[in-house]
């Protein structure tokens, strides 16, 4: 294993264990419950919302290491934003998880530390464990909207 694949393993083990915004929020504007029927890895997360901007997350879940750092790399990476560049960076990371693992560098710096996922991207039945939390943001985001 080279030195990058080692220090995307560790963001990955880091995130599992000290999971970010891994808290229901009791005031909330939008929520989605997902479940990856796959393997059982499951999440609730709760959006409140300021305008056009998603102003907090929270969530709390169950499952592989994969998923549940997944949803700590994403709650870094868009809380606080609006939901225009959630959404972009969203798409981002749903082209790299279909990539195979062959994804453009420069692609990967807008990603920062969810950049560790790319090797993920080889294995096919783990990319619905990253993709879980990004799903609920969607819907969450959607929710929030339709109220």
């Amino acid at each position: 294993m080279d030195a990058m694949e080692q220090l995307y393993q560790q963001i990955i083990l880091d995130h599992s264990k000290a999971r970010h915004g891994g808290a229901l929020l009791t005031d909330y504007d939008g929520e989605s419950f997902q479940v990856n029927t796959t393997c059982g890895d499951q999440v609730l997360l709760r959006v409140d919302m300021d305008g056009d901007r998603v102003a907090r997350i929270g969530w709390e879940g169950e499952g592989c290491s994969i998923s549940q750092a997944s949803l700590s790399v994403m709650h870094d990476m868009t809380e606080g934003e609006a939901v225009a560049d959630i959404d972009h960076l969203a798409g981002i990371f749903r082209d790299m998880m279909h990539s195979r693992g062959d994804f453009p560098d420069d692609l990967l710096d807008e990603l920062d530390d969810a950049s560790a996922f790319v090797g993920v991207a080889k294995f096919p039945a783990r990319v619905k464990c990253a993709l879980l939390g990004w799903i609920a943001l969607a819907d969450a985001i959607a929710d929030a909207k339709q109220k």
